[in-house]
C-alpha cells in the first residue's frame, strides 16, 4: 500500500512537468518549421540617418558662412575697411564668390530633397565645403592686407568714401546734405570697388528711404 501511494505522488510531480517539456518541444518544432517571412524580425537601421545628419552639418555651415559674408553686404564701413573682399581683380576674392553660387546652385530646399540622391549630396557637401574655405582664406587676406593693394590715389579715394559715408549715414545732417553725400560716395567708389546689392540698398534706406538712381 504505500508503495502505491509513493508512485502516486511521483506521477503527481512528474505529469506537469511532462506537460511542460512537451509544450516546449511542440513550440520549438513549430518555430523551425515556420516560413521565413513569418518569423519575427528586427527592424533594419535607417540606411539614410548618416546622409541625414551630413546634409543637415552642411546647411548650417552654408548658412553661418551666408552670414559672415551678410557683416559685409549690410556694413559699408566695414567693406571700405577691407575692400578686397569685393576686389575681382584678387583670385581670392574671385575664388569665393564663385564658391558661393556654386554652394547656392546647389543648396536643397530641405533635407529630403538630397538623402536619397548620393550624387546631388556630394554635390552639394563639396560646394559648401569649398565655399567655406574660400571664404576663410579670402577673408583673412582681406583683413591682413586691409588697403595695401590699393595705390596711394586709391587709398585716398577709400578714406573720403569713408567719411563722406558717416555724413550720409549722421541723423544731424539734412537730407540733402545725406543724399549729396552718398551720391559723392558712390563716386569715389566708382571703378574702384563695388558695393554689393544689398549694401546699396541698406545704405539707401538709412539715408532717406528712397533715393534716386
Amino acid at each position: 500500500m504505500g508503495l502505491l501511494f509513493r508512485l502516486a505522488e511521483l506521477l503527481l510531480v512528474l505529469v506537469p512537468l511532462i506537460g511542460v517539456g512537451y509544450a516546449t518541444f511542440r513550440a520549438i518544432a513549430a518555430a523551425r518549421g515556420r516560413p521565413a517571412d513569418e518569423l519575427p524580425t528586427a527592424a533594419p537601421p535607417s540606411s539614410d540617418a548618416a546622409p541625414r545628419r551630413a546634409i543637415i552639418r552642411a546647411i548650417e555651415e552654408h548658412d553661418r558662412t551666408d552670414t559672415r559674408w551678410l557683416e559685409y553686404e549690410l556694413d559699408v564701413a566695414k567693406l571700405l575697411d577691407y575692400p578686397l573682399m569685393t576686389d575681382m581683380r584678387d583670385p581670392r576674392t574671385e575664388r569665393f564668390h564663385r564658391a558661393k553660387l556654386r554652394a547656392d546652385f546647389f543648396r536643397p530646399a530641405g533635407v529630403a530633397d538630397l538623402v536619397n540622391d548620393r550624387d546631388a549630396t556630394r554635390d552639394y557637401l563639396d560646394a559648401v565645403q569649398e565655399y567655406v574655405t574660400a571664404f576663410d582664406v579670402a577673408e583673412a587676406e582681406a583683413i591682413r592686407r586691409r588697403r595695401t593693394g590699393f595705390s596711394d590715389e586709391e587709398q585716398e579715394r577709400l578714406a573720403r568714401a569713408q567719411r563722406l559715408l558717416r555724413v550720409s549715414a549722421d541723423s544731424a545732417a539734412t537730407p540733402q546734405e545725406r543724399e549729396r553725400a552718398y551720391r559723392l560716395v558712390r563716386r569715389e567708389l566708382d571703378g574702384l570697388i563695388v558695393l554689393p546689392e544689398r549694401a546699396r540698398a541698406a545704405l539707401e534706406r538709412g539715408i532717406s528711404g528712397e533715393l534716386g538712381s
